[in-house]
C-alpha cells in the first residue's frame, strides 16, 4: 500500500508557479530579467524553499497572461499557514487510498523477427540517452514504427512508469492529422490525469504545460509516431525531468533543431534477404534457396521496404503450394511497391474479404472494432469476425489490442485507391452513412446505460444496425466511450462533411452524460453548435427545439449564462409549436435552473411543477423526481426549511437523486443531525462513484453548509476546503459562484472574518459577469453582517446595493444549483 503524503501549501504553490514557468518557455535567469525578480529568488520560490511576495507571484502571472486571483488563496495559506486542528472525541478514520494502478504500457507488440537495423537501433538508443528526445525519419514503408518500438520496447525496463504511443496521423490517406489540442488530451489520459486537472479553456499552451508538469515527475518511454511536421509534435515533447520521446515522420523536422535525427534508409540488401527468410518461414521450406534468381527479383520488387517484404513473405508462409515464380508473377501484376505487395495480398482475398478490406478504407477515426467493420460492410458480426482473421493473416490489418483493429497508413491508402476503383459512389455512400448509423445508435445504447440525465428522445438517424455492443452496467458504457472517443469525433466531423444533418444533430444528443462525468463543457458547445448548424439545415422544427435547448443546457454549464439564456428564448417557441412533452419537460426543467441562478423566486418554482407535470405526462417517473428535488432545493434557499424536507422526502420515494438527498440532509441537519450526515455521506459516496467531480464539490460544500448547521465549524470549515481544492483542480472558475457565499458564511460564524470578505469579495467579483444576481445580492448582505460592529456606515452601503438586485434572499445561503 501506498501512503498518500500531505501536500502543504508552500509545496503546491510552487507546483503551480513551476507550471507558469513552464508556459512561459524561458529559463530561470530569463523569467527573472523577465518579471525583475532576482534569479537566487526566484529558485526558492519554485522550489517552495521561500514564499514569493503577493507581487511577485502577480507578475509571473502576467507575463503569461494569466488571472492571478485564483492564486491568491493558497498563497495566503502558504504565507499564513493554519495550526492543525484540534483532535475531537469523535474521530473518524481516513479511508485507505487505493493502490496504485499498475504502469501504463501502450506500445504495440515489438516484431519477433525484427531483422538489421543494428546501427540505427544503436543511434536511437545513444541519442535518447543523450538529448530525451530523438526523431526518425524516412520514407513510407522502410520500417520507422518497427523501429521505433523496438526502441521503445528495449528502453521500457530504464523508464518504468509509463511506456506510451500515440499515432498523430500525419500521412494517414482520408483523415486529418491529429492537432496537437487532441494528442495532449489524449496523452493526459493515457497517463491517468483526472480530467479535473486538465486545464479546459486557455488553449493549447496550458494543457501541453499541464502535460509537461505531469511527465516530469516520471521515468516514461514516449513515442510520437506519425508526425505530420514540426508544429504538430513541438507542444507533446517532454519538459524537465527524466522522460523521453522517439518521434517518426516521413519529413525530417528541421524545425526541432534541439532534436537529434536519425535518418532511416531501406535495409541493405542482406538485411532484406534475411528478412524475407524469417518473415517467410522459408527456413523450413527451402524454396528461396531453390530459386536465387526469382527470389532476388522479390527482393527487388519490394524495393528493400520492411512492409512490402513482410506482405510477400506472408503470401509464400500461407501458400504453401506457391513456387518464388509464382509469386513474382503475382507481385509484378502491380503498379509500385507498396500496391504490388498489397495489390497481390488482396487478390489472394475471397470475393466478400475483398469487398470488406476496400470498405474498411472508409472508416473514419484510428481503430475500429469487429461491430464497425460489420456495420460498413453490411454482413453478420459472426461474418465479419472470421473475415478480420483472415485479412490479420494477410498482414493487411493489425490487431493492436484484442477486439480492436486498425489499417496501416499505407494499406488505408491502397484499401481506398481499390474502394474508388471498385464501388460506385452510391456504395461508399451508403457504407459510410451505415458507420454513421453504428456509432449514433451505439453511443445511444451506451447513454442509456448511464442515466444521470433526462431519458434522450430514440434515434431517428438512420438505421439500427443488426448487431450492437450491449452494455450491462453504466462502467461498460463509459468505458466504450472512453476507447471510443477520437473515433466518435472522427465520426461526428465526418457526418459534417458528408452533410448528415441528422446525425450531426443526435450525436452529441448522446454524448452529454459522458461529458458531464469527464466535464468537458469546453468541447461540448462546439459539438452542439454543429449540431445547431445541422438542424437549420434540415428544417425539422423538433429537431431545431432540441438543438437550440441542447445548445443552452451547453452553455449554462460552462457559465455562460446570457447565451443560455437566448438559445433557450429561441428554443420554447419550437418545443411549444411541437407539442411533444418530454422536449418541453426538459427545456422547463432548464429555463428553472437558470432562472433561480439569475435571481428570479417565483417563476423558478412554478416552472420546478410544471416541468414535474410533463415528466409525468411523458411517462418519466425518475425525471419527475428531480424536478421535485429542484423545487426543494430551492424551497430550502428561500429558508422554509420543513416543506424543503417534505419534498425532498417526496422525490426519494421515487428516486434516490443527489440532489434530493443533499437537500433533505441541509433541511434537517439542526433537527437530526445523525439522520443528515447519513443522507450527505452517502450522496457523496454516489458522487465519487460516479467520478463526477462536480457533484462531488457540491456535495462537500453541502456537508460544510449542515456541519455549520451543527455548530461543528471545524469539521465544517474542512469539507468546504475540500470541495474547493476540487474545483480549483477543475480549471472552470465559474463552477465557484455556487459555494462561494455558503463558504463564507461558514468563516464568518467560525470567527474568520478575513477569509469570510475574502470569500465575499470574490463572488462580487464573479457574480456580476456571470449574471448571478441572488448569490451578489447574498454577498453584500454577508459583508453588512461583517462590517456592523466595525463600520457601520459602510454596512449600511452593501445592504442598499444588495436591495437593488430586489431580490429576498435567505439569511442562511446554501450552494447554488448544480448543472
Amino acid at each position: 500500500m501506498v501512503v498518500q503524503q500531505r501536500v502543504y501549501p508552500r509545496d503546491e504553490l510552487a507546483a503551480r508557479l513551476r507550471l507558469i514557468q513552464e508556459l512561459s518557455g524561458r529559463g530561470v535567469r530569463a523569467l527573472a530579467r523577465d518579471t525583475g525578480l532576482s534569479s537566487s529568488s526566484l529558485s526558492r520560490y519554485l522550489s517552495g524553499q521561500t514564499v514569493p511576495p503577493w507581487p511577485a507571484v502577480v507578475e509571473l502571472c502576467r507575463l503569461v497572461k494569466r488571472d492571478p486571483r485564483p492564486l491568491r488563496p493558497l498563497w495566503e495559506r502558504a504565507t499564513n499557514p493554519l495550526p492543525a486542528p484540534p483532535k475531537t472525541g469523535r474521530q473518524i478514520a481516513p479511508p485507505t487510498p487505493p493502490a496504485d494502478p499498475p504502469p501504463r504500457n501502450d506500445l504495440p507488440r515489438d516484431i519477433p523477427d525484427f531483422t538489421g537495423r543494428a546501427t540505427a537501433l544503436a543511434e536511437v538508443v545513444a541519442a535518447v540517452r543523450a538529448d530525451r528526445v530523438v526523431a526518425i525519419d524516412g520514407m513510407a514503408g522502410v520500417g520507422k514504427t518497427s523501429l521505433a518500438v523496438h526502441a521503445a520496447h528495449r528502453l521500457a525496463t530504464d523508464y518504468p512508469d509509463a511506456q506510451l504511443y500515440l499515432d498523430l496521423h500525419g500521412f494517414t490517406d482520408g483523415r486529418r492529422p491529429l492537432d496537437p489540442d487532441a494528442a495532449l488530451r489524449a496523452l493526459l489520459a493515457a497517463l491517468q490525469v483526472p480530467s479535473e486537472k486538465v486545464p479546459q479553456d486557455g488553449g493549447v499552451e496550458l494543457r501541453a504545460a499541464c502535460w509537461r508538469s505531469e511527465l516530469a515527475r516520471l521515468r516514461a518511454v514516449v513515442v510520437l509516431d506519425n508526425v505530420a511536421d514540426a508544429a504538430q509534435v513541438a507542444h507533446l515533447l517532454p519538459g524537465a525531468g527524466e522522460s523521453v520521446a522517439i518521434i517518426t515522420s516521413r519529413n525530417r523536422l528541421l524545425e526541432l533543431d534541439e532534436v537529434g535525427p536519425v535518418t532511416l534508409d531501406v535495409l541493405t540488401p542482406q538485411e532484406s534477404a534475411e528478412l524475407l527468410v524469417r518473415a517467410s518461414g522459408d527456413a523450413r521450406t527451402g524454396r528461396l534457396a531453390k530459386e536465387p534468381e526469382q527470389t532476388a527479383e522479390v527482393l527487388r520488387l519490394c524495393g528493400n521496404l520492411p512492409l512490402a517484404l513482410r506482405l510477400a513473405a506472408a503470401r509464400l508462409r500461407h501458400r504453401p503450394g506457391w513456387s518464388v515464380g509464382i509469386l513474382v508473377e503475382r507481385m509484378a501484376e502491380g503498379a509500385t511497391e507498396f500496391d504490388t505487395a498489397f495489390g497481390m495480398s488482396v487478390r489472394q482475398l475471397h470475393r466478400d474479404q475483398r469487398r470488406l478490406f476496400r470498405l474498411l478504407g472508409l472508416i473514419p477515426g484510428s481503430t475500429f472494432t469487429d461491430y464497425v467493420a460489420a456495420a460498413v460492410a453490411d454482413v453478420p458480426l459472426r461474418g465479419a469476425r472470421t473475415m478480420l482473421e483472415d485479412l490479420l493473416d494477410a498482414h493487411l490489418v493489425d490487431q493492436p489490442a484484442p477486439g480492436r483493429y486498425r489499417l496501416h497508413d499505407l494499406v488505408r491508402r491502397h484499401a481506398r485507391q481499390e474502394t474508388f476503383a471498385h464501388d460506385t459512389p452510391a456504395d461508399r455512400d451508403r457504407a459510410l452513412r451505415r458507420v454513421l448509423d453504428y456509432y449514433v445508435h451505439t453511443a445511444a445504447a451506451a447513454d442509456a446505460a448511464m442515466p444521470f440525465l433526462t431519458p434522450t428522445r430514440p434515434v431517428s438517424a438512420g438505421t439500427p444496425p443488426v448487431d450492437l455492443p450491449r452494455f450491462p452496467d453504466r462502467d461498460a458504457a463509459f468505458f466504450w466511450f472512453v476507447a471510443e472517443y477520437t473515433n466518435l469525433m472522427a465520426v461526428f466531423y465526418a457526418a459534417v462533411e458528408l452533410g448528415a444533418d441528422t446525425h450531426v444533430c443526435e450525436l452529441p444528443r448522446f454524448l452529454r452524460t459522458f461529458f458531464a462525468r469527464r466535464c468537458g463543457t469546453t468541447h461540448l458547445n462546439a459539438l452542439f453548435e454543429q449540431s445547431l448548424t445541422a438542424a437549420q439545415h434540415l428544417g425539422d422544427p423538433r429537431q431545431l427545439a432540441e438543438a437550440h435547448s441542447d445548445l443552452g443546457f451547453a452553455r449554462y454549464n460552462a457559465g455562460r449564462m446570457a447565451e443560455a439564456a437566448a438559445a433557450y428564448a429561441a428554443a420554447a417557441p419550437l418545443v411549444a409549436e411541437a407539442g411533444d412533452p418530454l422536449p418541453r419537460a426538459e427545456l422547463t426543467m432548464r429555463c428553472a435552473q437558470l432562472r433561480w441562478d439569475e435571481g428570479d423566486i417565483a417563476e423558478p418554482l412554478e416552472l420546478f411543477r410544471q416541468a414535474r407535470d410533463l415528466y409525468t405526462a411523458s411517462g418519466c417517473p425518475t425525471s419527475a423526481a428531480d424536478a421535485i428535488a429542484g423545487e426543494a432545493w430551492a424551497v430550502l434557499q428561500l429558508g422554509d426549511r420543513a416543506e424543503a424536507a417534505r419534498l425532498a422526502r417526496e422525490a426519494l420515494d421515487t428516486h434516490p437523486s443527489l440532489q434530493a438527498r443533499i437537500t433533505l440532509g441541509v433541511a434537517i441537519a439542526a433537527d437530526d443531525p445523525d439522520h443528515a450526515l447519513t443522507h450527505l455521506d452517502t450522496a457523496l459516496a454516489t458522487a465519487r462513484a460516479d467520478g463526477h467531480h462536480h457533484n462531488e464539490a457540491w456535495c462537500l460544500n453541502c456537508r460544510g453548509v449542515a456541519l455549520r448547521e451543527m455548530g461543528r465549524y471545524d469539521a465544517a470549515l474542512t469539507s468546504h476546503r475540500e470541495a474547493f481544492a476540487l474545483l480549483d483542480a477543475l480549471f472552470e472558475d465559474h463552477w465557484k459562484i455556487h459555494f462561494l457565499n455558503s463558504y463564507a458564511e461558514t468563516c464568518r460564524l467560525a470567527g474568520l472574518p478575513e477569509e469570510a470578505m475574502r470569500l465575499y469579495r470574490e463572488t462580487l467579483t464573479l457574480a456580476p459577469r456571470l449574471g448571478r444576481r441572488f448569490e451578489e445580492a447574498t454577498a453584500h448582505h454577508g459583508i453588512a453582517a461583517l462590517l456592523d460592529a466595525t463600520d457601520p456606515s459602510a454596512a449600511a452601503h452593501h445592504r442598499a446595493a444588495a436591495e437593488t438586485t430586489d431580490l429576498n434572499p435567505s439569511t442562511s445561503p446554501h450552494p447554488g444549483i448544480p448543472g
